[in-house]
C-alpha cells in the first residue's frame, strides 16, 4: 500500500512538472486576471476532510484520490474551475479516483462511497474509479469516463442530461434519468 501511494504521488507530480515545463511562454509580465476563481494546482488527497475541501468552491480544478474514501454525508462538488487552472481555457473539473504510472497507465482504482454526490460545477468529469451512491447532476457537461457508479445518476433537468456524457467503458448499476 505504501509503495502504491508513493508511486501514485510520483506519477501525478511528474505529470504536473512535465506540463509546466513544456509550455512555450512569452517573456515579459503576464496580465493580471480579473478574478481569481480557480486554483491552478491539483489537490492530491488521502482523507475525507481534504477531499471535501478540494471539491468545494474554494478547492482545486483537479482532485486526485490516493485511496478509497467513505463519507456519511452527501458530497457537493461546486465552483467554477478551468482546464489546467487557466481562465483562458474551458470550464473543467476532474475527480480522478485512480493512480497512474509515468506513461499514464492506470495502476489502481479507488472507491468513493457517500449517500450522494451533488455535481454543481460545470463540466465535471469523474474518471476511472467507482462511486457508491447516487450522483445528482445540477450543472452542464457532466462526464462519467471509464468509471462505475454503483447507484443512480439523476439530472436536475433535461438540459443537464443532454449535455452529459457517459462513455462506453463506464457502468451505472441503477437508473439514469431526469429527476423532477
Amino acid at each position: 500500500m505504501k509503495k502504491k501511494l508513493i508511486v501514485a504521488l510520483i506519477a501525478v507530480l511528474s505529470i504536473f512538472v512535465l506540463a509546466a515545463c513544456s509550455g512555450a511562454g512569452e517573456q515579459g509580465a503576464a496580465p493580471e486576471p480579473e478574478t481569481a476563481d480557480t486554483v491552478t494546482t491539483a489537490s492530491i488527497i488521502a482523507d475525507e476532510e481534504a477531499f471535501i475541501n478540494a471539491v468545494s468552491a474554494d478547492g482545486s480544478w483537479i482532485v486526485a484520490t490516493l485511496n478509497d474514501l467513505t463519507f456519511e454525508e452527501a458530497i457537493t462538488v461546486e465552483g467554477k474551475f478551468y482546464d489546467d487552472g487557466d481562465s483562458e481555457n474551458d470550464l473543467y473539473r476532474k475527480i480522478a479516483a485512480y493512480a497512474q504510472d509515468d506513461q499514464r497507465n492506470i495502476t489502481d482504482r479507488y472507491t468513493i462511497t457517500a449517500p450522494e454526490m451533488i455535481i454543481k460545477s460545470p463540466n465535471t468529469r469523474f474518471q476511472a474509479g467507482t462511486f457508491v451512491g447516487d450522483i445528482i447532476v445540477e450543472a452542464n457537461g457532466f462526464t462519467l469516463y471509464d468509471a462505475v457508479v454503483e447507484g443512480n445518476i439523476y439530472f436536475a433537468n433535461e438540459e443537464y442530461q443532454k449535455s452529459a456524457e457517459i462513455t462506453n467503458d463506464s457502468e451505472v448499476t441503477g437508473v439514469i434519468e431526469v429527476q423532477n
